[in-house]
């Protein structure tokens, strides 16, 4: 209880940097520092300053000292005392009364002469691909994509795996930690994806990212130099397409049908091209799963071309009706003939688990580990250690797999569930395509909804419609960087009960119609 009080009672120390040569007396020095960083708003309105008593020691000066500085600082107005509490920034300084304009410019407001900061032209181009969607502090809303099942996850015993590693952790624990990733949940993680995924990899070619999307960003600037070529699914993922340009890469993009990317129009489009990117088993976001001629003729396209192919494993552990097909770096070793593996295994841990756990992994070759681990530490040094060490115990006791066993379940029943809704809804307005996988479906625009020539328009109206109904539904040609020859929407299903999806459903319904 002791110490809760002394916690809640700290002040911050400003920093202030003295020198004993100045002519300038400690205090004063003391006060210049102070008062500067409360102008400028280091120091916020209402802050509690530390002790004179901590700030001496701080300093190495007397008490006094500080004390003369803070009784100037209080004369003049920029701090308050309260009996008993100690010193605190003033709520109004002077400089709002004198200089309005001074505040103003602390706030972050620029003057309206200031020119605008210029960016390269890759930075333009980046910035152009909004990747984020809406925020979630009012919780999910139907129908936004790519939105895990976090009422299903084990808070409770994820919260009792951390304590248990705190309880038992040692000053090196506190440590930078390999850049590679924590050896335990790399060997986890091997053993996982083996069973689960048919990845054929040892541990040490595990490499532990901030979640797949530094796993992309990191192994485009890792794989491919600026200009090159690289074959991206048409329609994609967003986030793919931001880290490619980021990396400086030219973006040539391959249709996705039924059986997955065209690799014959890859071919077509740029047989030389350094890489291609892909997730097949179950496209994001047409659904489609790759065809096992078209994994033969990817693989066969990069041996010969000399390519990479780097695999997103997306929604692969989802799969509630037919059998899951293996991982495409299972079918990546031709040992008889000595080929080089040439596919990078990614998968992430923010849609099977939750996204602010921020960890996700790629699977390299092992001639690349080296350069991959060196890319890792370049990106930010290492992931949390504390959340690696956890996250290895959850899938070492098996918790993990019970938790997608559940999920699984969760997630057919949503399928259900927004199949019905669908069908009651919105029969005549949406045809949706048959899923047997993932937290999504894709819903065409029914025939005679409108005439072809104003449906690319429409997608994307309906989506602000149903912004200000708090939906979120993306257009299909949100996610094409080419004209889509028809247009239709992204309904994500996989965070919302199936109460929400029938009522989403109902107001989806209302939208359309008043849209039409």
């Amino acid at each position: 209880m002791v110490r809760r009080q002394e916690g809640r009672r700290a002040g911050r120390a400003p920093i202030v940097a003295l020198d004993g040569t100045s002519a300038v007396p400690m205090y004063e020095q003391i006060y210049t520092a102070v008062r500067d960083q409360i102008v400028r708003g280091a120091l916020r309105p209402g802050a509690r300053l530390a002790s004179t008593r901590t700030l001496a020691s701080e300093l190495a000066v007397s008490r006094f000292t500080v004390v003369s500085a803070l009784e100037r600082l209080l004369a003049e107005g920029y701090l308050t005392t309260r009996p008993g509490a100690g010193s605190y920034v003033a709520g109004v300084l002077p400089e709002d009364v004198m200089r309005p304009a001074l505040r103003a410019r602390g706030t972050g407001e620029a003057p309206a002469h200031a020119a605008a900061p210029s960016i390269s032209g890759r930075g333009a181009a980046l910035s152009a691909v909004v990747i984020t969607g809406p925020r979630a502090e009012m919780g999910p809303r139907p129908f936004h994509p790519r939105r895990p099942a976090l009422d299903v996850f084990p808070i409770r015993l994820w919260a009792r795996l951390a304590a248990r590693h705190w309880r038992a952790a040692r000053p090196g624990d506190l440590d930078y930690g390999d850049p590679a990733g924590f050896m335990p949940l790399r060997r986890a993680i091997a053993e996982h994806i083996a069973v689960s995924r048919g990845v054929r990899c040892d541990p040490l070619q595990v490499i532990v990212t901030s979640g797949a999307q530094q796993a992309f960003d990191m192994l485009f600037r890792l794989l491919i130099d600026p200009g090159d070529a690289v074959w991206m699914e048409e329609p994609g993922y967003l986030d793919v397409r931001a880290a490619l340009i980021g990396a400086g890469a030219t973006v040539v993009p391959v249709a996705v049908d039924r059986e997955g990317l065209d690799v014959t129009s890859g071919i077509a489009r740029a047989p030389a091209a350094r890489l291609a990117i892909v997730s097949p088993s179950h496209q994001y976001p047409m659904g489609a799963t790759l065809s096992a001629p078209r994994r033969a003729a990817l693989l066969d396209w990069a041996r010969r071309a000399g390519a990479w192919i780097v695999e997103d494993d997306y929604d692969s552990h989802f799969r509630y009706r037919g059998r899951p097909v293996p991982a495409l770096q299972a079918f990546d070793h031709d040992t008889a003939q000595h080929v080089a593996p040439r596919v990078v295994y990614v998968g992430t841990f923010s849609k099977t688990m939750f996204p602010a756990l921020r960890l996700g992994f790629c699977v390299v070759p092992a001639g690349l580990v080296d350069a991959a681990t060196n890319a890792r530490a370049v990106a930010s040094r290492n992931a949390p250690q504390a959340d690696q060490a956890v996250l290895a115990a959850f899938i070492g006791d098996g918790h993990y797999d019970r938790h997608l066993r559940r999920a699984r379940l969760v997630y057919a029943e949503r399928y259900d569930a927004m199949r019905r809704a669908v069908a009651r809804e919105l029969c005549g307005l949406l045809d949706v395509s048959p899923a047997a996988a993932g937290t999504h479906l894709l819903a065409w625009f029914a025939p005679g909804t409108r005439q072809r020539a104003a449906s690319l328009r429409y997608a994307p109206r309906i989506a602000r419609a149903c912004a200000e109904e708090n939906l979120v539904v993306f257009p299909v040609s949100r996610y094409c960087l080419e004209t889509p020859q028809r247009d239709g929407l992204v309904l994500g299903y996989g965070a919302v009960s199936p109460r929400q999806i029938a009522s989403g459903a109902a107001t989806l319904a209302r939208v359309i119609e008043r849209v039409r």
